[in-house]
């Protein structure tokens, strides 16, 4: 597993704001119609391969989903890939906006 940061989730904003980051939505279609963080790039886990040219490669990226399962596996696939590659941990369910 390529290494890559984790973030604690009530410190998501200020990691982003301070690392001029892309905070990157892989949850699905049904789970992004909860609610997302502002300004996220929404691109569900299975649509990754095909879609990465999208995430900027010049700026950290900060992977989200609803527990923080995913979105490890994704900055770990992206930390591989040449990306600079944060987890937000316990993804959106740590913030309480999704159950």
């Amino acid at each position: 597993m390529s290494a890559f940061t984790q973030i604690d989730a009530g410190d998501w904003e200020k990691w982003v704001r301070d690392n001029d980051a892309t905070v990157l939505d892989i949850r699905e279609p049904n789970e992004w119609q909860l609610g997302t963080l502002p300004g996220a790039v929404l691109i569900s886990q299975g649509d990754l391969v095909a879609r990465i040219e999208e995430i900027p490669k010049d700026k950290p990226v900060l992977c989200v989903c609803r527990s923080g399962g995913r979105s490890a596996n994704v900055a770990a696939f992206l930390a591989f890939n040449g990306y600079e590659a944060a987890n937000m941990a316990g993804g959106m369910k740590a913030l309480g906006m999704q159950n």
